[in-house]
């Protein structure tokens, strides 16, 4: 089952140009739907104005050099490894999420137009699928905040939850489609592929609405994020000052005012506890 294309039984009664076309089509309503996202939250804007402010409070010059080895730690840690994830549940579970869906994605293109492939990449779109609902599933109903943390019930459903949901259902649903045509039921296997293609249709048409976009601009902020850093213009806040000394009791007179000469540790603060929740 693994290792055979599922998608080669569906020329008896859908053209491959058809399949083809559906592709091309979500395609266009990714691209189409991010810069909608883009256009409607003002999400470059954002990010351009906020270069641009940052440069003008910048204590230092970030030269080219260093901003490509700042891009390739932002590829390293942010975008291939999901460091910002404190909690290393949450964290291996978005791991297991994001490369079973670049997995997943990349085999059923290379599947819909090259029916006649190796036993290698049906095998790597089971994987990719499984991975998906491994890392999607623990997300769902052990780790969510507003399940883990807030007590509400794992079926609650609210439009942030569109991309999650419509992500498991064309993995799910694409599994049992794929099982149930390998043991030959006809009419079982075309009513699992009908749920995987509206899934899976769901899943793309509605990057304007979900959280799908947010995979492609989220880098952008962790990159700027390392540059605001570099030129210590900290997006103008202050920086970390020792409360106890002279010249910063002097800057800051309310500090000793309140605080006394010689403030107390105030200690770990939020980090006291490892994080758990998010």
């Amino acid at each position: 089952m693994v290792t055979s294309n599922p998608f080669a039984e569906l020329s008896s009664f859908i053209p491959a140009t058809v399949m083809q076309g559906w592709v091309v089509l979500m395609v266009v309503f990714v691209i189409g739907g991010t810069v909608l996202d883009m256009i409607h939250k003002g999400s470059a804007k954002y990010f351009f104005e906020n270069a641009k402010r940052a440069k003008k409070s910048a204590k230092r010059t970030v030269g080219g050099g260093e901003k490509v080895s700042l891009a390739v730690q932002t590829v390293a840690n942010e975008v291939l490894t999901s460091s910002e994830f404190a909690n290393p549940r949450r964290r291996v579970s978005h791991l297991f999420t994001m490369y079973g869906f670049i997995i997943f994605v990349v085999t059923s293109v290379i599947l819909i137009y090259s029916e006649q492939t190796s036993s290698l990449v049906p095998l790597l779109w089971h994987v990719g699928a499984l991975m998906v609902c491994i890392g999607g599933y623990w997300f769902w109903f052990f780790i969510r905040v507003d399940v883990f943390a807030e007590g509400n019930p794992w079926y609650r459903l609210v439009r942030a939850d569109m991309f999650i949901v419509s992500l498991l259902a064309t993995a799910t649903f694409g599994l049992i489609w794929s099982f149930v045509q390998s043991a030959g039921a006809g009419g079982l296997s075309r009513l699992f592929f009908a749920l995987f293609a509206i899934a899976a249709t769901f899943l793309f048409s509605t990057v304007l609405w979900s959280k799908f976009a947010h995979m492609f601009f989220k880098p952008a902020a962790a990159f700027q994020k390392r540059v605001i850093k570099a030129d210590e213009s900290r997006e103008n806040l202050p920086a970390d000052y020792d409360l106890t000394d002279p010249q910063v009791q002097a800057k800051y007179p309310d500090i000793p005012e309140y605080m006394g000469k010689n403030p107390p540790n105030m200690g770990l603060g939020i980090k006291r506890e490892a994080p758990n929740h998010y």
